[in-house]
């Protein structure tokens, strides 16, 4: 774990102990911090050690005397009460990045790529750190991805710390000097927990704000992100990356991880963050081939008989799901997307995946709204399949593909009308790929409950 004498002998009070705050809690205890922790759920309390840490809830505690209150990003500065009753006595509210910040300066020399944005973080954050682990760099990646960061190693001389970062850990974030800060896009999103898109924007852009002025900033050159960030109040180097950098869109193609417009884009990013890290073009490139994706993001989970299966269950709006659709455009037999759609609407209405429906050459409706997404669909794509369950639409989509064909999976839909998450979701297709793959005659919705 990543630990630091600068905690020693000072007071933190953690709130919510999910994976998180259970790591905070046990750097902060190794490097010699007094801890309070607190958590509603009983089962979580009781993965603490109470002989090296006291169990109470800050919220009724005086916190006189306290360095810092440590909470999850998940709790809503703007609504609970922790942020007034920590300002009653002049104590911070932290987060698990601020303490990183903190403790770098214990650490080996090292750098920190932060990258934040409404979309795309999560591949492009995957993808910066396989470009450099397979540049032989040492890397590890942490923040919105992966173990906590504060759970992980130091790396060794060197190592480059690759953090994806939301808008909730950038807010209870004030020291984080990243040599390299990526916005990759802002729209509307998580309203509910800012005054208005101006403030979740800013949250962003205070990321640039933390930077010293001799380090990187990469951010959108065709969007409004451009003039966003050469507005913020440092002033750092600028990087930049568009929708075609340097011709690369005619080598997407070697890239089976990263089709698409949006995946264009985050590779675009990547190759200026670790351009601006000083990898050379040929690491670069050997990464970007070699990058197999995220589970259930435009996963590739099989070819069976030339068809090509993707998992693509994160995709849970029509926003998400339209640039699934964009990555597979028509080919010499014309529109080859089997699209499996449905499940919990989050919206009325095809939305941004209308724009790609001359893609489809059958949707496969499931779920809560498949009825509706039926009746949408219907005369705009050759074939509408109303399956109900997503075990029927796999076996019809793979009745019905031909080599060459794409069976997508990309919902525009949450998951739980029939699924715990879309993770769960995502697992099942590929479970019933690989029934279906090995018996055609398998009835895969006998197991499917």
């Amino acid at each position: 774990m990543i630990t630091s004498p600068a905690f020693s002998s000072k007071r933190y009070a953690v709130l919510g102990l999910a994976r998180s705050g259970l790591a905070t809690v046990e750097a902060l205890v190794a490097s010699g911090a007094h801890v309070t922790a607190w958590d509603r759920q009983d089962n979580a309390r009781a993965k603490v050690d109470p002989a090296n840490v006291r169990l109470a809830d800050p919220l009724e505690i005086d916190l006189t005397g306290y360095d810092g209150v440590v909470v999850s990003p998940g709790v809503p500065l703007n609504t609970h009460p922790i942020a007034a009753r920590a300002a009653q006595f002049g104590v911070p509210v932290i987060g698990d990045i601020e303490l990183f910040a903190q403790a770098r300066a214990c650490l080996p020399p090292h750098k920190v790529v932060g990258i934040t944005g409404t979309n795309g973080k999560s591949t492009t954050t995957a993808l910066v750190h396989h470009i450099l682990q397979t540049a032989g760099v040492p890397t590890t990646m942490g923040g919105n991805i992966g173990l906590p960061i504060l759970a992980q190693d130091p790396l060794p001389e060197g190592g480059v710390y690759v953090l994806e970062l939301s808008s909730y850990q950038i807010d209870l974030t004030y020291s984080l000097d990243c040599d390299v800060a990526v916005l990759l896009n802002v729209t509307p999103d998580h309203l509910d927990r800012y005054a208005d898109f101006d403030a979740y924007k800013r949250s962003k852009l205070r990321l640039f704000e933390m930077q010293s002025n001799n380090h990187d900033a990469v951010y959108h050159f065709d969007g409004d992100e451009a003039r966003d960030v050469e507005r913020s109040p440092n002033s750092v180097g600028s990087s930049w990356f568009t929708n075609d950098p340097v011709g690369m869109l005619s080598r997407q193609a070697e890239w089976p991880s990263l089709q698409g417009p949006h995946n264009m884009q985050n590779a675009a990013a990547a190759v200026d963050v670790c351009g601006a890290l000083g990898l050379a073009n040929d690491q670069i490139d050997h990464g970007l081939r070699t990058f197999t994706g995220l589970p259930h993001r435009m996963e590739r989970v099989a070819t069976h008989n030339g068809v090509l299966f993707v998992n693509d269950s994160k995709a849970t709006n029509t926003d998400s799901s339209a640039p699934a659709l964009a990555a597979y455009p028509p080919e010499g037999n014309g529109p080859r997307v089997h699209w499996i759609v449905g499940g919990l609407p989050k919206e009325d209405g095809l939305g941004a995946t209308e724009q790609h429906l001359a893609n489809v050459k059958a949707a496969y409706t499931i779920g809560e709204a498949g009825p509706r997404f039926a009746e949408l669909l219907e005369g705009r794509v050759p074939v509408v399949v109303r399956a109900e369950m997503m075990c029927e639409a796999v076996r019809a989509a793979m009745a019905a593909a031909v080599p060459g064909d794409v069976v997508l999976l990309s919902p525009a839909c949450a998951s739980f009308d029939q699924f715990k998450d879309y993770g769960q979701r995502g697992d099942r297709f590929r479970q019933f790929v690989e029934a279906l793959s090995d018996d055609p005659a398998a009835n895969p919705c006998e197991n499917a409950a």
